[in-house]
Parts: C-alpha cells; sequence; structure tokens
C-alpha cells in the first residue's frame, strides 16, 4: 500500500504544476501570450502531428542526431583506445585535445559555417565536435585505469597488439567508455537544439526558434516538450 502511494505521488507534482500553470493562464495572473495554457499547447501538439509537421521535424532532429553522434563517437573511441594502449601517442595529442577540449563547440559553429556552409554537413560535424571530446578521454581514462594484473598477464603471455586490443583494452575500457558515450548523447541533444536555431529549415531548434519569432507560443513550448524526452 505504501509502495502504491509512493508510485502515485511521483505523479502529483507534474498535474499540480499543470493545473496551476491552467487556473494562472486562464485568470491572466501569468500573461497568456507568452503562457499559454497547457490545454492550448496539449491542443497544438495534437494539430502538429495531426497535419505531420511534428514527426517531420522530431524524425530530421533525430537523424541529424544520430549521424553527428556517430561521425563523433566512432573516430573518438578508435582514438581513445589508441592512445591509451601507447603511451607516446598519448603524450603527443594529450595537449592538443586539453587544449581544445574547453571551448564550447556552439563558439565554433559560425567558423563551422563558414567552412562547410549552412546545410546538413555543418550541423552534423557541430554535433560530433561535441560528442568527440568527452568520448575520447573517457576511453583514453578506461583502458590507462585498467588493472595492471591484466596488463602484466598479457605481457608474460607475450599477447599480440590484436590480442591485447581485442582481450584486454576493449572490454576493460568498456565501463568508462560508455559513460562518455552517455555524456556524448547528452551534449548532442543540446549541441542540436542550438544548431537548429541557426540557418536551418527544419528539427526541433528551428520549430522552437521559429515560433518564438512568430509569436506561436503553443508551438514553442511542443518543442520544447518534445526535448526533454528525448
Amino acid at each position: 500500500m505504501k509502495n502504491l502511494f509512493q508510485r502515485n505521488l511521483t505523479f502529483l507534482s507534474p498535474i499540480i504544476f499543470i493545473l496551476v500553470w491552467e487556473f494562472l493562464s486562464r485568470t491572466a495572473l501569468i500573461d497568456p501570450r507568452f503562457f499559454p495554457p497547457p490545454t492550448l499547447i496539449i491542443g497544438a501538439l495534437f494539430s502538429m502531428a495531426k497535419s505531420g509537421t511534428l514527426y517531420t521535424h522530431l524524425s530530421i532532429s533525430l537523424l541529424r542526431i544520430i549521424l553527428g553522434f556517430l561521425a563523433g563517437a566512432i573516430p573518438a573511441v578508435s582514438l581513445g583506445l589508441f592512445m591509451g594502449m601507447y603511451r607516446t601517442f598519448r603524450s603527443f595529442l594529450s595537449p592538443l585535445i586539453m587544449a581544445l577540449m574547453p571551448i564550447p563547440t556552439l563558439a565554433l559553429l559560425p567558423v563551422i559555417v563558414l567552412l562547410f556552409g549552412i546545410g546538413e554537413a555543418s550541423k552534423i560535424i557541430t554535433i560530433a565536435s561535441s560528442v568527440f571530446f568527452p568520448v575520447v578521454i573517457n576511453t583514453t581514462l578506461g583502458v590507462v585505469n585498467i588493472n595492471r594484473v591484466y596488463v602484466d598477464v598479457a605481457k608474460n603471455y607475450n599477447a599480440s597488439p590484436k590480442d591485447f586490443f581485442f582481450q584486454i583494452a576493449l572490454p576493460g575500457a568498456l565501463p568508462v567508455m560508455m559513460e562518455g558515450i552517455q555524456m556524448g548523447q547528452a551534449i548532442a541533444l543540446l549541441t542540436i537544439v542550438a544548431a537548429e536555431m541557426i540557418g536551418a529549415q527544419s528539427g526541433i531548434g528551428y520549430l522552437i526558434w521559429t515560433s518564438y519569432k512568430l509569436f506561436v507560443f503553443p508551438s514553442m513550448y511542443v518543442g520544447i516538450i518534445l526535448i526533454s524526452f528525448f
């Protein structure tokens, strides 16, 4: 009974929040132009779903996220594994990666647009750049922090680089590497919204920004809600 109450309690605060918002907006205690009632937002959601607009923006954003994530994560994992395995390689590249990592990818967005235009390539490269650094750093740390016992056993048995890579480095780095991949997924989501606000003609970020500029706030909130469920 207590567990049932706890489960029901988790839904209570969102419901209260929505009801209070609805009341404040309907009674004009908050400006309904900027904070439309949730019922109007839900109506806009169903209207956009019925017309197909919602699925168009959603599918395009998802495709960009997937392509950008793969373009950033695959080379990052490969490079991170090699940096972890070879100290010389790591010493050579670590200063460069550490110097570039603090630069926000969105700060480089104008440069990326200048180099690749405002088409799909710039958006995918922006996402890939934001994903690359957390993945490569975590993968490298995962290999470096492998239990030395496993490394020594591999050396004693004269394991080939191929065997060491697939049997020691990759499995040993996997837990930390997955943390970097999860971080990269979250960063990719934040990046796509900002990237689509600049020069895009579709996507959730475009929907949010265009709705804001046109004062179509129910559609803007629909985009924000969709992002929260990614």
